[in-house]
């Protein structure tokens, strides 16, 4: 149940907390617990006890200043490693790829860990000096290929618990086979055995084996299915392949950590099989990527689930589907009261200068379900997901659009009317993906996807996905349009950056090689300096939503990602150039803003040493991704970008 102040007997709770100075010095606290920041905050009721949980979605920090006074110093945890890539097809070779497995499930909350044991793992006992940081790391989906086998996902961390990454599925080139992981890859149709779940370790105070974080892949089809084998997911094996389609991803696990009892999570579910000429098999609940069928690629996982990428299938444009990134959830209990009310469901909820703030991460619906039978005006935010960056000389992709109702914060504003209550005026939230990173690839880079709010009656609202950038090889050249486009790259006609569409949700691509546009500024061109060809700055977050307890480190792992001048709370950053290694988000208009990546832009690679990929956009901030320089070594790639975000606050 989430917290409100509306005819709530927390409402004093929830007071104190948003008061400094003399407004709070002559009250008596009320009970509360661990004082700490990072990643995005959700509070929440669970019969008497007050939680909240800290999620981060991209690295950062969890960092504990102060211990509760009077309630438990424990907090509880989940952490999913990165998914693993689908195996990829390769022109003429009659093989189906199997799916990528699931990142590694470790919790201590009462699901159990992922794989066959249901027995949750310790909690973690907060302790000083103070302050007391502890490292948040989540790992990047494996990356899909277009022939071989998919690339593994990384581990997530939270302090001592450490979540491996999903299993690569088997491709079309050896080892046939599923890669061994958090979760095992399926093989492809070459092979009959599929990735193993590997082993992790528990850390509690000594280091002793634990059971599998995730379940095994399935074995490939032979004659005549030729079906590939599915992923493991961290609640059920891959599934097996039929007669005519490829194997079914296997389930991932629900958690309430995240938003609460009444609102379980499935995340963790393994990738498809792939199936030319039949059907590919579908991705496991909880994210997982559907297998390729005939020439489309594997599907790419959903973000911030540690699910894996459907197989490829024989076509020879059958890329495997990426794998997701993963997350990390902490929380820890704050309070203690009888009941409780609440004025709207949806999204991770928190409290913040007599503001309530809902913030979608991933996609939801938000419906006002207790405010005295009256229609709801709030204010909202919402950024698409960023473009990719591109390979050889390639410019960076543009970030995502930004619409909102606030004024002073985008040229335009686009406001709503008031949001009735109950089911039927419920409004639908799409959050958008980045666009997918490639190994090199002659057409322009994969957009980012929109983020959408729609309700009844005239409410439909659309942040627009971030243009993609070049082509490097093939016609139409030029950087792709979108909320904000990206990046021309040099030596082709035209070598222009994407165009900012619809007007006022961002700004254009560099040309040349050129940085991705950001919210709040046009990338800049390229060649012309060293480095050169940054993404456009983005833009800060309005004040309402600045929660100190949300605030991003240097790396993030808060709520949007620092800024020029230090500042926190920014988003929609373009993608640096990889032409010469351009900066993410630090293009003012007219010169260079020192530091950075700012705002979620992902860095471009410098031309020296040439190989390797550009820096993703960050989750949830809709920023661009950098760009790469060289297109021969496999490793080659251009950034994905980043997911958008919606955020809707409104008076407690």
């Amino acid at each position: 149940m989430a917290l409100r102040s509306l005819n709530n007997p927390i409402a004093s709770f929830i007071d104190y907390l948003a008061k400094t100075g003399t407004d709070a010095s002559n009250e008596v606290p009320p009970l509360q617990g661990l004082t700490a920041t990072g990643g995005v905050i959700s509070d929440y009721v669970d019969g008497s006890a007050i939680y909240r949980a800290h999620i981060f979605t991209s690295s950062g920090t969890f960092t504990v200043s102060a211990l509760a006074p009077n309630l438990p110093n424990n907090v509880d945890y989940l952490v999913i490693g990165g998914g693993g890539a689908g195996g990829g097809g390769a022109p003429f070779v009659a093989t189906d790829a199997g799916g990528g497995g699931a990142g590694g499930y470790r919790t201590s909350m009462p699901e159990g860990p992922g794989g066959p044991s249901p027995v949750a793992e310790a909690q973690i006992t907060v302790s000083g000096p103070f302050p007391s940081p502890y490292t948040v790391t989540i790992g990047a989906g494996g990356a899909g290929v277009l022939a071989g086998f998919g690339g593994n996902g990384g581990p997530s961390s939270f302090g001592p618990i450490t979540s491996q990454g999903g299993g690569g599925g088997g491709g079309s080139s050896p080892p046939y086979s599923g890669v061994n992981g958090g979760s095992g890859g399926g093989a492809s149709d070459t092979v009959f055995s599929g990735g193993v779940a590997g082993l992790g370790n528990r850390q509690t105070g000594t280091t002793t084996p634990v059971p599998n974080q995730g379940y095994d892949g399935s074995a490939g089809g032979n004659s005549p299915a030729y079906g590939g084998g599915a992923g493991g997911g961290a609640g059920g094996a891959g599934g097996p392949v039929p007669s005519t389609a490829g194997g079914n991803g296997g389930s991932g696990k629900a958690s309430v950590i995240t938003e609460g009892p009444g609102n379980p999570i499935t995340r963790a579910g393994g990738g498809g099989g792939g199936a030319e000429g039949n059907t590919g098999g579908t991705g496991g609940p909880g994210g997982g990527g559907s297998g390729s069928t005939g020439s489309a690629a594997g599907g790419t996982a959903t973000f911030a689930t540690g699910s894996g990428g459907g197989g490829g299938s024989t076509n020879n444009v059958s890329f495997g589907g990426n794998g997701a990134s993963g997350i990390v959830v902490v929380r820890y209990q704050i309070g203690t009261i009888q009941s409780g009310t609440a004025r709207a469901t949806g999204g991770a909820i928190s409290y913040y200068g007599g503001k309530t703030i809902h913030t979608f991460t991933t996609s939801g619906t938000f419906t006002v379900d207790n405010n005295g039978g009256n229609p709801l005006s709030v204010d909202y935010i919402l950024i698409g997901g960023g473009g990719a960056g591109q390979t050889d000389a390639g410019g960076g992709g543009g970030a995502g659009g930004v619409v909102s109702n606030i004024p002073g914060l985008m040229p335009v504003v686009s406001p709503i009317p008031a949001i009735g209550t109950g089911a039927p005026n419920a409004l639908t939230i799409t959050v958008g993906a980045g666009g997918a990173g490639v190994n090199y690839n002659p057409t322009f880079s994969p957009p980012g996807s929109v983020t959408t709010m729609v309700g009844p009656g005239p409410i439909n609202v659309t942040a627009n996905y971030g243009g993609g950038a070049s082509a490097t090889n093939a016609s139409p050249y030029g950087g792709q349009p979108g909320g904000s486009g990206g990046g021309g790259r040099v030596g082709r006609s035209p070598d222009s950056g994407g165009t900012a569409t619809p007007p006022g949700q961002g700004n254009a691509g560099g040309n040349s090689s050129g940085g991705g546009g950001g919210a709040g500024a046009a990338g800049a061109p390229a060649p012309g300096g060293d480095p050169g060809g940054h993404g456009g700055i983005g833009v800060q977050l309005p004040a309402t939503f600045r929660n100190p307890a949300s605030s991003p480190g240097p790396n993030g792992g808060g709520l949007g990602m620092p800024g020029p001048g230090g500042g926190g709370y920014w988003v929609a950053g373009g993608g640096g150039s990889g032409y010469y290694g351009g900066y993410g988000g630090s293009w003012n208009g007219s010169s260079l803003v020192p530091g950075g990546p700012y705002a979620g832009g992902g860095q471009g690679l410098p031309s020296t040493p040439g190989s390797g990929a550009g820096g993703n956009g960050v989750q949830n901030t809709g920023g661009g991704g950098g760009g790469c320089p060289g297109q021969t070594s496999p490793s080659d790639r251009g950034g994905s970008g980043g997911s958008g975000i919606v955020l809707i606050a409104y008076p407690s």
